[in-house]
């Protein structure tokens, strides 16, 4: 990963003032600020705003979202909706995640750098769907993005678009649900 030395620091600062703030009040300057850089360290890397939280979207721990291997479909797509589950509702990731989003909605820019990290998302999910094929849980050809919108739509609707309180055994209920219909 090529970056400044203090990157992971960039960005979790980037994220926490982005969930604090919203998009427009958040600051290059209050993000060195908490990093411990100087913001020219900051427009040397990313020189926007938006540039800045398109990286620490696809690049930071902070919403890293691990992909499972539990040696089932069933069982890796639960064990990924509920870790999505957790990064939607957590007050910093679930915070910063719905602060993008909106912005994106009016900043061209940014939108763009979301283009990015879905693809990335779903370049890492692909793994899931090869081992159901290989597997003989899913047929070839299986539609990696359709499976997991309908799993991540349903946790954002649910979590973020109507706040309602996500209940424990919700992602194992929109597994069900999805490959029950799959099948």
């Amino acid at each position: 990963m090529s970056g400044p030395r203090r990157q992971r620091e960039i960005f979790d600062a980037a994220l926490r003032d982005l969930a604090r703030y919203g998009f427009d009040a958040m600051t290059i300057e209050g993000v060195a600020e908490r990093a411990g850089v100087n913001k020219t360290t900051i427009y040397r890397w990313w020189p926007s705003k938006p540039a800045l939280i398109g990286a620490a979207l696809v690049d930071a721990p902070l919403l890293d979202l691990p992909m499972p291997d539990t040696g089932t479909l069933r069982g890796d797509l639960t064990a990924l909706a509920d870790g999505l589950i957790r990064l939607v509702t957590g007050e910093t990731e679930g915070g910063a995640a719905r602060a993008a989003l909106a912005a994106a909605v009016t900043n061209p820019e940014l939108a763009a750098r979301f283009h990015t990290f879905f693809a990335d998302r779903l370049s890492r999910e692909q793994a899931v769907v090869d081992r159901a094929v290989e597997r003989g849980e899913l047929p070839a050809g299986t539609d990696t993005k359709l499976l997991m919108d309908l799993l991540a739509g349903a946790v954002w609707v649910r979590a973020a678009f109507r706040g309602e309180t996500v209940p424990p055994d919700f992602a194992g209920r929109v597994v069900s649900a999805v490959l029950d219909g799959l099948a």
